[in-house]
């Protein structure tokens, strides 16, 4: 689907031989670039850039603690305290409205009996526990069960981890040691407990039948899935929550009022979090196994991925949101999570790095103190609690359980054992297996169907945005800034940060009859550099200004794959640099930092939570490169084009949209229809199915598709190039999707500036009329 570029064995041979046959023939003074100082480094420059990358990641990660905490104190008026909420739904994209929240469409939780099955899967003297179901959103709802007291004293949402079922995490099926079943003692108690049902870490469904199965998780499949539309698995399931906790308020003739609280361990505590910050109707909050410095999310299982929230939400901050209820911490054993399922015969393996451990008691203490700062700002300091099972002692200590009652007004009833629960017949331990596993899939299910749904419709939400139908140039011009930078801002994310001065240095590393290249290293900000390799051609007079084209790889690639004939790269990029350069052009191939495997994709991990994404970093070393190139002699800086394959087609739609100092800009083997081509659960094309976890981009679906993105290259020249046997994009898809920027051009009245050339042929640089649109936009001949 994307480009393999060169081996990493072979890029350090063919460059090493270079260097060694120019060592005899160079002297010192001409082995590097006039105006730069020599480049000494051995290290291949990708993992130079990687490697820096990795510390400038984990350095942004750390400032954006020590960032929240004086955002917190400006915020301490709790003034700000709803729209913070409304950020963090935003967030998560809890941004459906619920059923259970319309007046003109009461609902209840509806208990579930068959006719061969009672609704009763288990009782005791004092509570009666019913299988149930309740509504959610249009098409998704909850399912779980309801542990119902005599007299109901207060309400509380449980919530399992999410390889817990909710008769484990009750005690009504074996699976969970007495002292985590504490929900038993609540309910004794006297609380009203519903215990909904989450989506697991079982890869069982995580597929198509006509596709492909694979071994992510359930959670992980649907998170790919929803992030391209601005949903997000927690969100899906804090709407849930939320839905239960309406229908416990609404529900008068259990009386409770006020009196409803949450807990919830594992994932179940991060939901019980989330939840809580979101809804001020929850009094009590006990959160188990969960709570803990977030700066390492990253090492997480990738459904915990949150476009921003580190930018406003660590831990301590949603505790924020709670303040001043009561919110209890249990630091105890998480539950633990080695990595995704390990692949079985007929899986593809395509899931993403993660793993939960338990927190370090430290980390716990760490974060519980920034959070008992903000109590203390509110005078509520008591109402926060911290309590130790042996540090990595199981859930359930005594201490918890009884704070956590206390914050409902429960003090008593909390002393004696629970009685077992009474299994009905029918409820054997196979059928109660059977029943959850059928509930999993109607969940996974729904939750597939909303996203999906969402997917068909969100070329409606771009249209509302975009279709401005303007009818000149200059139309155009007044409102592309907006959007570029709305563009910028939501979809890519920036670095804020002020560029280094370039600190250029060269070394030469090609010859030939016709042309010479150097490598090429920029600083660009601490620990982020910028690389490529320049090709210059030999008959360019001293006083000459000549275009340049920037010739980007694609995945896994290097500059040298850009310009080499050796077979591999060749392949694809049928050295498209060189074939350039002998044209007369000057010539760039950059170093994109998308290579080294996990290496590099963790880096998409690391600076999502900080609304960041790789681009963001591409962006600025385009930017940087471009400034230091415009400084050449012989480069025209008002005639500075792209033209990438894969993912450097990819590079194409998100950087010279962006980027107004290139003058064109040429898309090959990438250009089609996008969130699509991401997010679908059903097409073999889909990034759903592949390895490249770091693909999605929060809500691209509904912001800018390829389309949208083709449209800020207006009133500037850009091509696409698409080969019809290309199995990552789908001819009809790629015309549909370009007819679009056509008919924008068009409207601007410069139809002449955008083209698209199909070829008979795979995924590859064609290098046919794309070279003819450079040498007519680029006013280059294409004979001298």
């Amino acid at each position: 689907m994307l480009v393999a570029g060169s081996s990493r064995n072979q890029t350090r041979c063919v460059v090493g031989v270079w260097l060694l046959l120019l060592a005899g023939v160079v002297s010192a003074a001409d082995r590097q670039l006039s105006g730069t100082v020599p480049l000494t480094i051995e290290q291949p420059l990708d993992e130079v850039m990687v490697d820096g990358l990795h510390r400038f990641c984990l350095r942004e990660l750390s400032v954006a603690r020590e960032r929240r905490a004086n955002q917190q104190q400006r915020d301490a008026s709790r003034a700000g305290v709803d729209a913070g909420r409304g950020r963090l739904r935003a967030l998560i994209g809890a941004v459906d409205p619920r059923v259970t929240e319309r007046a003109t469409d009461r609902q209840e939780f509806q208990v579930l009996a068959t006719l061969d099955r009672s609704a009763i899967v288990g009782r005791n003297k004092q509570v009666t526990v019913y299988v149930a179901r309740w509504s959610v959103l249009d098409g998704v709802t909850a399912e779980g069960l309801l542990l119902v007291p005599e007299t109901p004293r207060a309400g509380v949402v449980a919530l399992p981890d999410a390889d817990w079922t909710p008769e484990m995490f009750c005690g009504v099926s074996d699976g969970l040691p007495d002292s985590v079943q504490f929900v038993r003692r609540l309910s004794a108690a006297g609380c009203l407990v519903a215990i909904p049902t989450f989506i697991s870490r079982s890869d069982e469904l995580s597929g198509h039948s006509q596709v492909a199965f694979t071994n992510q998780t359930h959670r992980e499949f649907l998170y790919r899935q929803a992030f391209e539309v601005g949903r997000h698995i927690i969100g899906y399931e804090v709407q849930k929550v939320l839905a239960t906790v309406d229908l416990i308020e609404q529900q008068t003739k259990w009386h409770v009022g006020e009196r409803i609280g949450i807990v919830g361990v594992g994932e179940g505590g991060l939901l019980a979090l989330y939840s809580a910050a979101l809804d001020p109707r929850l009094q009590s909050c006990w959160v188990s196994g969960y709570f803990a410095e977030r700066e390492n999310v990253w090492q997480e299982p990738i459904d915990r991925n949150v476009w921003g929230l580190l930018t406003e939400f660590g831990d301590a901050e949603l505790a924020g949101l709670i303040a001043p209820r009561r919110l209890v911490i249990e630091a105890c054993r998480a539950v633990e999570v080695a990595g995704p399922p390990t692949v079985r015969e007929g899986r593809r393996p395509s899931a993403a790095p993660g793993r939960i451990v338990t927190p370090q008691l430290a980390s716990v203490r760490a974060e519980f103190e920034r959070a008992a700062a903000i109590y203390r700002q509110l005078g509520n300091e008591t109402q926060l609690v911290l309590s130790i099972s042996d540090g990595d002692g199981p859930a359930g200590t005594d201490t918890a359980l009884r704070a956590f009652a206390n914050g409902l007004g429960i003090e008593t009833g909390l002393e004696a054992a629970p009685e077992p629960w009474q299994r009905d017949a029918e409820f054997s331990d196979e059928t109660v297996r059977r029943l959850a596993a059928a509930r999993q899939k109607r969940q996974f299910d729904e939750l597939q169907d909303h996203v999906q749904n969402l997917l068909r419709r969100s070329h409606q939400v771009r249209d509302a945005k975009w279709l401005r139908n303007p009818t000149t140039v200059e139309d155009w011009e007044r409102t592309r800034p907006q959007l570029r930078d709305w563009v910028h801002d939501e979809l890519i994310g920036r670095l804020p940060h002020a560029k280094l001065p370039f600190n250029a240095q060269s070394r030469r590393v090609i010859e030939t009859a016709d042309y010479v290249g150097y490598e090429i290293v920029l600083d660009v900000v601490e620990d982020v550099i910028a690389s490529g390799i320049l090709l210059l051609p030999k008959d360019i007079p001293d006083d000459e200004k000549r275009p340049l084209v920037v010739c980007q790889h694609g995945l896994e690639g290097t500059p040298l794959d850009t310009i080499s004939r050796e077979p591999q790269p060749f392949a694809y990029y049928q050295a498209f640099s060189e074939e350039l350069v002998k044209r007369g052009f000057i010539v760039y191939a950059p170093q994109n930092p998308y290579r080294g495997g996990d290496r590099f994709r963790v880096l998409q991990r690391m600076l999502n939570p900080l609304k960041r994404s790789l681009f963001s970093v591409i962006i600025a070393q385009h930017e940087q490169t471009l400034d230091w190139l415009a400084t050449l002699p012989n480069v025209d800086s008002k005639r500075m084009a792209f033209y990438g394959l894969s993912y450097g087609g990819k590079t194409a739609m998100r950087v010279p949209p962006l980027v107004d100092r290139y003058y064109l800009s040429i898309c090959s083997g990438d250009f089609t229809d996008w969130p699509r081509t991401i997010a679908s659960n059903e097409e073999r094309f889909s990034y759903l199915f592949t390895t490249e976890y770091e693909i999605p981009e929060w809500n691209l679906a509904h912001v800018a598709s390829y389309a949208e993105l083709a449209m800020l290259m207006s009133p500037r020249p850009f091509m696409v190039e698409a080969g019809h046997r290309d199995g990552g994009q789908p001819t009809e898809l790629v015309a549909g999707e370009f007819g679009k920027v056509r008919r924008h051009y068009d409207q601007l009245k410069i139809g002449d500036r955008t083209e698209i050339e199909f070829f008979d042929g795979p995924h590859t640089i064609h290098g046919r009329g794309t070279f003819q649109f450079l040498h007519r936009h680029l006013n280059w001949p294409e004979k001298r």
